[in-house]
């Protein structure tokens, strides 16, 4: 069930009134429902998988704060580990290593011991799996409670506003919000409804409006001038951007109007002045998750240069790898791992804390090129197109030299488009990443940017309903 159909919006205005009607737990047990039958919407037999995790993960998160063993509670956590990672990396990445190994071992005339077995990838496995993990290692380090209500549990591992591309909701926020009595005030449903039209805007009417032009670039990139890749490349940098935070912010205020705040899971990420920087804006629930279980428990930047680079490129070659099951976004992360690694040796350049290499302006300017190279990766099909793509791009001899068709609308939309969104992300980044508007502003400033936006979504929104991007993660 996409946030951008007619299907939605039906269920969404057939739940919201049985919602208001009912009490904390009656609520509980009816969005749980609620949420189960929109996970099911897109194939019910995968409802079992997130019904194993849950289970696995309550008893188990039990079971370890219960026990006094350091022993006992490393093998559940172990357990849970093994159960979870196992069903995740059966589903996504059995077929991946199994045509790797079959590649490797072609040549040298030998069979691989696993048959490719074209397994369909469960949507949202991959934002539920570290969701519930996080919960488990949290209760581990005793940073979080387990909880003895298996509904309220259910509810925070399968609540349907996040449930298949996020945010990667923490335990310690999500938990006490369903576990807690809600209200909705007008002024919050108002603001919700506010959030999803922006979310709708950028989705529809920003994302899958460059969606052709990116798609021309990225189908035949030896056949493109590196005028076009250029601006396919930068085109793309919205489109994933205005496609991923429109789901958030349809998210988000979708959650609003259950009563249940998500957190802000991008902050304006193109302002980044360096790629540090950009990691603290872009996709914060699921870089936090990565910092917080992987790149700390792996020493962090505590035990030396070395090893911290060690760090940093192991934690985003495997962030690349929860991406997809494709070596193009392997190297995605390692280019990101290498960035980022490269920026702590480049600090020491810089004489004093805390400065940065290059002006403000000057710095975002670079960072978003350097962001929009390595999603020539994360777009292309395979590493043979990537490299194509670079090619044409970096050697301008290597390409065509006219462009295969006109240029001068690309060029127009990239200059809209980057508008658009640099004033969205400006007016929301004065708001904290709430809205473009804040309830203290005056109503006909917020009906306006409403009004203008839903015209907008009308003239540039199309009848197809397009996927977003990051359902295919």
């Amino acid at each position: 069930m996409l946030f951008n159909s007619f299907t939605f919006l039906v269920f969404l205005c057939t739940v919201l009134p049985v919602y208001y009607s009912l009490s904390r737990k009656a609520q509980n047990a009816f969005l749980l429902v609620a949420s189960y039958i929109f996970y099911g919407f897109w194939d019910w037999r995968f409802l079992s998988l997130i019904f194993l995790s849950t289970v696995v993960d309550f008893f188990v998160a039990q079971r370890i704060q219960a026990s006094d063993s350091p022993r006992d509670r490393k093998f559940l956590l172990a357990a849970s580990l093994g159960v979870n990672l196992g069903v995740l990396c059966f589903y996504k990445y059995f077929d991946f290593f199994a045509k790797s190994l079959a590649a490797i071992l072609a040549p040298l005339g030998l069979d691989p011991p696993a048959p490719v077995l074209h397994i369909i990838l469960p949507v949202g496995i991959s934002f539920y799996t570290f969701q519930t993990l996080g919960y488990t290692l949290d209760v581990y380090r005793g940073r979080q409670k387990a909880t003895r209500n298996f509904n309220d549990y259910a509810l925070y591992v399968s609540y349907f506003p996040q449930l298949v591309a996020g945010p990667i909701e923490r335990a310690g926020h999500l938990l006490p919000q369903i576990m807690k009595n809600r209200t909705v005030t007008r002024q919050a449903f108002y603001s919700g409804l506010s959030l999803m039209v922006l979310g709708y805007f950028k989705k529809v009417g920003l994302a899958d409006s460059v969606a052709p032009f990116v798609d021309h670039c990225f189908q035949a990139p030896w056949n493109r001038s590196a005028l076009e890749l250029y601006f396919g490349a930068c085109l793309f940098s919205v489109q994933i951007y205005c496609d991923f935070s429109g789901y958030s912010d349809i998210a988000r205020g979708v959650s609003r109007l259950f009563g249940i705040e998500l957190m802000v899971n991008f902050r304006a990420p193109y302002f980044a002045a360096d790629i540090r920087d950009f990691w603290r804006r872009w996709h914060i629930s699921l870089s936090t998750w990565f910092r917080d279980y992987v790149y700390f428990p792996l020493g962090g930047n505590r035990q030396g240069e070395a090893r911290t680079i060690r760090n940093l490129m192991a934690t985003m070659l495997l962030c690349g790898l929860w991406h997809g099951p494709a070596w193009t976004f392997v190297i995605w992360g390692g280019l990101h791992g290498a960035l980022l690694a490269g920026r702590r040796l480049l600090d020491r350049l810089v004489p004093g804390p805390g400065k940065a290499l290059l002006p403000p302006f000057l710095g975002r300017i670079a960072t978003f090129h350097m962001v929009t190279l390595a999603w020539v990766f994360f777009r292309a099909d395979n590493l043979a197109k990537a490299g194509q793509y670079l090619q044409g791009l970096l050697i301008p001899a290597a390409g065509k030299l006219t462009p295969s068709g006109p240029l001068l609308p690309m060029i127009l939309f990239f200059l809209l488009y980057m508008g658009a969104m640099i004033l969205l992300d400006g007016r929301t980044t004065k708001t904290g990443g709430e809205t473009l508007y804040p309830e203290a502003s005056p109503a006909w400033k917020r009906g306006m940017a409403l009004a203008l936006m839903m015209a907008m979504l009308l003239i540039l929104g199309e009848t197809h309903e397009k996927p977003f991007l990051y359902f295919q993660f």
